[in-house]
């Protein structure tokens, strides 16, 4: 297992969920050119650090016991990450505050250390909140890879904050440097909102959710043939994004008791505002989490997904067969997972592996509706 080396500590590292023979690090290049650079520029002792976006707590794990660190982020995997870390790490569980990005971090921060989100409207509404928490003299800096550093970020921060200027590329990162200048309290263009025609609902998406500005396609071709029960059913929406299937499946199921669950903090927060517009008052349980990891066994009737094939800027089905296991253990024999995806990812296959009955509901030229019976 590689070891994460700067100036500020020796750290072995993991990355959230764990997997055996994990192919990826849990830190990179640009969290090592931020950390050197940081170092370079000198941090006082009693300085305030906020740390945005950090992958797993390589950041906030460094500079825990040289700074009082704040770190906040959109991702509950994120925190988990964080807090292994630190024990991995031998350092105190409260070395580090942290804050998720449904929340406002409260300074006044004498540096902040930005990883630039895949989802820069994520980045926008961090940069907006950042008006009027920064100290005098305080420095902000964001980093990222070369190949995952896009333009807009730079004029994001010389919008929000001030003069940007970029660093020269190192092992493939880079670091934009911003000076804080008197700006104007910006107005937040987040959160956004659309509306569906069948049913018809509003549905509000704070700055990370997936598809802000229309519902996805994915769950565009699975809403006509979610089921309808009138019995009571015990059913859970996991990865529930802002929270359109569990919303639809309660409108035509008005006795089943629902779960909504996303390791998106922005999503639970735009999930539980949305349940509450169309449903009022209706028991429910929405929640940041790692899926169904902490849902009891053979506590569920149904689940319904739509699976997400990214953690940040890694594509692959890991997450995605993980939710399936999740989905199993939490079910009761009988129970069914309903969920939507490519064609192309096969999951058809991979369910029969994990359920005794698995069969196509429905299917467009894309994408393919699927039921597993436990």
């Amino acid at each position: 297992m590689p070891i994460f080396v700067t100036p500020f500590a020796r750290l072995d590292l993991i990355r959230q969920p764990e997997q055996q023979a994990e192919p990826l690090q849990a830190f990179d290049a640009a969290d090592e050119y931020l950390l050197n650079h940081l170092h370079a520029q000198g941090l006082p002792a009693a300085a305030r650090v906020l740390v945005l976006n950090d992958n797993f707590g390589a950041l906030a794990a460094s500079l825990a016991g040289h700074a009082r660190v704040t770190s906040s982020g959109d991702s509950h995997l994120g925190l988990l990450g964080l807090q292994a870390n630190l024990a991995r790490n031998h350092l105190p569980a409260d070395a580090v505050s942290f804050v998720p990005a449904s929340a406002t971090a409260l300074g006044p921060f004498d540096r902040v250390l930005i990883r630039v989100p895949k989802t820069l409207a994520l980045l926008e509404e961090q940069l907006i909140r950042l008006h009027g928490q920064l100290a005098p003299d305080a420095r902000v800096i964001a980093a990222g890879m070369v190949k995952h550093l896009p333009r807009a970020a730079g004029d994001l921060l010389e919008k929000y904050i001030g003069p940007v200027q970029a660093s020269l590329a190192v092992k493939k990162a880079r670091l934009l440097l911003a000076t804080p200048a008197d700006k104007p309290a910006p107005v937040s263009p987040y959160p956004t909102r659309y509306r569906l025609d069948q049913p018809a609902i509003e549905l509000l998406n704070h700055a990370n959710v997936f598809c802000r500005e229309d519902l996805d396609i994915g769950t565009r071709a699975f809403l006509p043939h979610l089921p309808k029960h009138l019995s009571r059913m015990h059913v859970a929406d996991l990865g529930c994004g802002n929270g359109v299937l569990a919303i639809v499946y309660a409108l035509g199921s008005p006795q089943a008791e629902l779960t909504l669950v996303d390791e998106s903090y922005m999503a639970v927060q735009s999930a539980r505002e949305n349940w509450r517009a169309a449903l009022g008052e209706r028991p429910v349980q929405i929640r940041a989490g790692d899926g169904l990891a902490e849902q009891p066994a053979d506590s569920l009737d149904l689940v319904l997904c739509n699976p997400p094939f990214h953690q940040q800027q890694v594509v692959g089905d890991f997450l995605a067969w993980r939710m399936f296991q999740q989905a199993r253990a939490a079910l009761v024999k009988g129970g069914e997972l309903w969920l939507v995806g490519n064609r192309h990812l096969g999951y058809h296959g991979k369910l029969k592996r994990l359920f005794r009955g698995v069969e196509q509901v429905a299917a467009t030229p894309k994408f393919v509706v699927l039921k597993a019976i436990k």
